[in-house]
């Protein structure tokens, strides 16, 4: 089944020039980019991004960190595109994912962990309207 999902490349991935390689990742395993978009979240569109997580105690955590500097985010479409997506990034928590996911290759950490993927159809489409309004 064809979708579309949305990833965000976060401020530590993009401080380390990791955005080419974790792009090519997309693309390799088929995915048709449809939006590219490279900018800085405001406080308040990384409140809104986030605004699932506003009751939960890492929340401000979250924010400042996908505030802290440039992400590149990016509207991807393709066969199963939220849960493949969802496979390819790994667990949240990068010294869990697996080795081969980009998390488990690159991440460092719980906040600093690379990258954001969209959970669900219903998240791609608050969070596609808050990074491409």
């Amino acid at each position: 089944m064809t979708e579309q999902t949305l990833f965000i490349v976060k401020p530590d991935a993009v401080a380390r020039k990791l955005v080419g390689q974790i792009i090519s990742r997309f693309e390799s395993k088929g995915f048709k980019i449809l939006k590219l978009k490279m900018f800085t979240f405001t406080k308040a569109q990384a409140e809104e991004f986030y605004s699932v997580h506003n009751t939960k105690p890492f929340f401000g955590e979250l924010v400042s960190f996908i505030a802290s500097g440039p992400v590149v985010a990016a509207v991807i479409e393709g066969n199963n595109a939220v849960a493949t997506t969802r496979l390819l990034v790994g667990a949240t928590k990068s010294f869990e994912a697996a080795p081969g996911s980009i998390r488990g290759d690159f991440g460092l950490g719980i906040s600093d962990n690379i990258i954001h993927a969209s959970d669900s159809k219903e998240s791609f489409e608050k969070e596609a309207r808050v990074v491409f309004q």
